[in-house]
């Protein structure tokens, strides 16, 4: 099992910053991939950013050029810098980590992002 704590999100206005954080704990073996995904309402839940235990990433087109994701290894967090924030950027914003080796997945509770106009 894993268990994802998230922090970070909260009320901005168009234009501002936010940077979320995800730290993960319990079975976490070296190869995964941890991210963001979030869901706006009525929507489904789309993907925003990836990033592997390798460094590589993958970035929602949406959201190109405006977010960027890091990680941290050594303290199994990952993070997300959020510019530019558009009202369209408002969601529930979910951590996700996978392993690997089973493809298991484990999501975070949710952090709630709103941006006002």
């Amino acid at each position: 099992q894993v268990q994802l704590v998230e922090s970070g999100g909260g009320l901005v206005q168009a234009g501002g910053s936010l940077r979320l954080s995800c730290a993960a704990s319990g079975n976490i073996v070296n190869s995964n991939t941890m991210g963001w995904y979030r869901q706006a309402p009525g929507k489904q839940r789309e993907l925003v950013a990836v990033i592997t235990s390798a460094g590589s990433t993958n970035y929602a087109d949406a959201v190109k050029g405006r977010f960027t994701i890091s990680r941290d290894s050594a303290e199994n967090t990952v993070y997300l810098q959020m510019n530019s924030l558009k009202p369209e950027d408002t969601a529930v914003y979910y951590c996700n980590f996978r392993n690997h080796w089973d493809s298991s997945t484990y999501w975070g509770q949710g952090t709630q992002v709103t941006v006002s106009s």
